[in-house]
């Protein structure tokens, strides 16, 4: 067996690798490491939470640890997509390089530009920075790329996700020719693969599991959802998510549940603090220090859920998540490996759990197809079915007899004289005269001749 003693490291970074508790190297460390020990270019291709991070870091400070940085110029450079996954290189490197004097950058949104610019003018040995923020400093003359020895480029397939990929090409010419590249995704789609025939010399391809594929320790399982009513779908489907969450019972110690937009990830994080559940959202709209803030205490366990958008779906290094909850059916195929990869890590048994309403069903289909599985069909509990169900409303009573509504219909037998003098008694006033009553003048009963002789 392969041990990190057989990789030829530094000693000091040896010693930080015992200290931090790791023996045996992973299989995608075993195959990137000695290559880019030896100065090639490394193509590395893996599913998430196999130890990709460590798989460059530790040949980047073996190489690091000799020379010495100058001013605006990094002697290498770590592109990440994320705020949170740049953040979890840094605090890799720094485990790693505890021992050797070698100092770094983190250049994310959220931070001061005036703090990032003091680290930069002092000069860093390796600078680690989402691609936007990169170009911002540089743009604004701060940043020298002609230095950098070793360049990395951590999930490049996220990167083409999120529109990242002219910023990479832009980045690829500004560093030298000669410069060795380490590049690693999940998947390969012909973009990725166009960059890496363009920018890669030769490179070193490891490969150790097939593409877009789900660890093998994570049970998969996914709930056919319809609403009752259209109206009321979004509650149900969150009354859904709860009564999932409680069928698990001890075995969930803490969970990731996935959202599709920023605005469901608001809502399903208070819907479940209302129930009484310790949630916490996070996506892209909210600031870097409450991030940070969140992360920490779902780190800590002081936050049992973090309900998430894609943003954090690849800058997650949580090695301990029973499971994880895809509210929505992925839009890509591939960010449902990435989701459910927060679970089930370092060997770890793992639970994915997905509602799929009816729209939902093509990308379902995709998704099934691109791991190659049927997943796991649960049934609604029946609790809930019964509570959604139509209540039957009481038949109404029928009247045994019908209502008179209005005055009966004059007797045409009946004269005017008594026909008035009946709608005097049915008022109760006698002495209502209608029309003339019964005291018509007699000269209005005389023809029109008698009247003229008269």
């Amino acid at each position: 067996m392969t041990t990190f003693a057989d990789l030829e490291l530094n000693p000091k970074i040896l010693k930080a690798i015992t200290e931090a508790g790791y023996e045996t190297p992973t299989p995608i460390q075993t195959g990137a490491i000695p290559a880019a020990l030896k100065g090639k270019d490394v193509l590395g291709i893996a599913q998430t939470g196999t130890g990709k991070t460590a798989s460059f870091t530790l040949p980047m400070i073996h190489m690091l640890a000799r020379g010495r940085a100058r001013a605006r110029m990094p002697r290498s450079l770590v592109l990440c997509p994320t705020r949170e996954l740049a953040a979890q290189v840094a605090e890799n490197f720094d485990t790693y390089s505890k021992h050797l004097k070698l100092t770094k950058a983190l250049l994310i949104g959220g931070v001061s530009f005036k703090d990032q610019d003091a680290l930069i003018d002092k000069g860093v040995d390796v600078l680690i920075a989402t691609p936007g923020r990169l170009l911002d400093h540089f743009e604004r003359g701060k940043l020298l790329l002609t230095g950098v020895q070793v360049m990395v480029v951590d999930e490049a397939d996220r990167m083409l996700d999120m529109g990242f990929i002219p910023d990479i090409e832009r980045i690829f010419g500004l560093t030298p020719f000669t410069r060795q590249t380490l590049f690693f995704s999940a998947t390969m789609a012909p973009e990725i693969e166009r960059i890496t025939n363009t920018f890669l010399s030769a490179p070193e391809r490891i490969e150790v599991a097939r593409q877009a594929t789900a660890s093998e320790n994570i049970s998969q399982s996914v709930v056919m959802f319809k609403g009752t009513r259209k109206d009321r779908e979004g509650s149900q489907k969150r009354q859904l998510l709860r009564a999932m969450i409680d069928q698990e019972g001890d075995a969930l110690t803490n969970a990731i549940i996935f959202c599709n937009r920023k605005t469901d990830v608001d809502i399903c994080a208070k819907s479940l603090n209302k129930y009484g559940y310790q949630a916490a959202p996070i996506h892209g709209d909210l600031d870097q220090a409450q991030r940070m803030k969140t992360l920490d205490d779902y780190r800590e366990g002081r936050l049992k859920f973090l309900v998430a958008s894609d943003v954090a779906a690849r800058g997650l290094d949580i090695p301990s998540v029973s499971h994880v909850f895809n509210f929505d059916v992925p839009g890509h195929a591939e960010d449902y490996v990435h989701r459910i990869g927060r679970t089930g890590r370092a060997g770890r048994s793992g639970s994915a759990f997905m509602i799929c309403a009816k729209r939902d069903e093509k990308a379902f289909a995709a998704v099934e197809a691109l791991i190659q599985k049927e997943i796991t069909r649960l049934d609604i509990p029946a609790a809930l079915l019964e509570e959604w169900a139509p209540k039957k409303k009481p038949a109404r009573e029928k009247p045994s007899e019908p209502v008179q509504t209005s005055e009966p219909k004059p007797d045409p037998s009946e004269k005017p004289a008594q026909q008035n003098r009946r709608r005097r008694d049915r008022r109760g006033n006698d002495n209502t005269v209608v029309g003339m009553g019964d005291h018509m003048p007699s000269f209005i009963a005389l023809s029109f001749e008698e009247r003229r002789a008269s």
